[in-house]
Parts: C-alpha cells; structure tokens; sequence
C-alpha cells in the first residue's frame, strides 16, 4: 500500500469517525431523546451521558489535527475503541445482538483507521537509559 493510499484511507476513517462520534457528542450534551433515551434504557446515568458529549468531542478535535498530537491520538483511538465495546456489550446485555449493528460498523472503522494511523506513524522506542 502506497503512503497516498495509506493517507486516504486514514483521513477517510477519521473523518467518519469524527462525523459519527462528533453528532453522538453533540446529541448527548444538547439531550437528543433519542440518544438519551437508548443510553437510560442501557442503564447509564445522566451525567456519564454528558461526560462522554464532552469526551467525544474533545477527542474528535484532537483526532482532526493533522501530524501533531500523535501521542493523545492514542489515547483518542483507545477512548473510541473502549466506548464502542462498551456500547455493544450494553446492547447484547440489554436490548439484544441485533442492536449492535452501529457498534460493529464503527469497530470495523476505528480499526481499519488506526491501523493507518500506525502505518502512517510507526512507534519508534528510545533506549533506555
């Protein structure tokens, strides 16, 4: 895979994942019923819905900064990957196999991204000293 490829793949998953998780974000801080009404139904309280508004929109901001921040992108991927298995393994408990389609879909995505991000920005490890 060419580094263009490499790149467009990236930024197209980055940016799905910023149109996805900046709407979700944006849902759970101006209180969409439908947002809210799925995570009470999963069993979350109300500040945890708008802790993760807060949270998901921050990460997307940093997600869309491009070459710098490669270090909190990290922690962005890792915030994205825990509140996806989060998310499916509520709705399996709760409301049932079928209703994890969107959680798939966006796993299927944050993966393919991150692995770009890896190929685009590989981990180099300073000696220790």
């Amino acid at each position: 895979m060419t580094r263009t490829t490499t790149l467009i793949a990236y930024w197209t998953g980055a940016i799905l994942l910023s149109l996805w998780f900046g709407a979700s974000g944006l849902f759970e801080l101006t209180r969409n019923p439908i947002v809210w009404d799925i995570t009470r139904q999963l069993g979350y309280p109300s500040h945890f819905i708008y802790i993760l508004g807060v949270f998901k929109l921050t990460g997307i901001a940093v997600l869309l900064v491009p070459n710098k921040l490669l270090r909190l992108k990290e922690w962005v991927f890792a915030g994205i990957f825990f509140d996806i298995l989060f998310a499916f393994l509520s709705k399996i408990a709760v409301l049932g196999l079928s209703a994890t389609i969107d959680a798939i879909i966006a796993f299927t995505i944050v993966s393919i991204t991150y692995t770009m991000f890896r190929k685009l920005y590989p981990v180099t490890y300073a000696p220790a000293i």
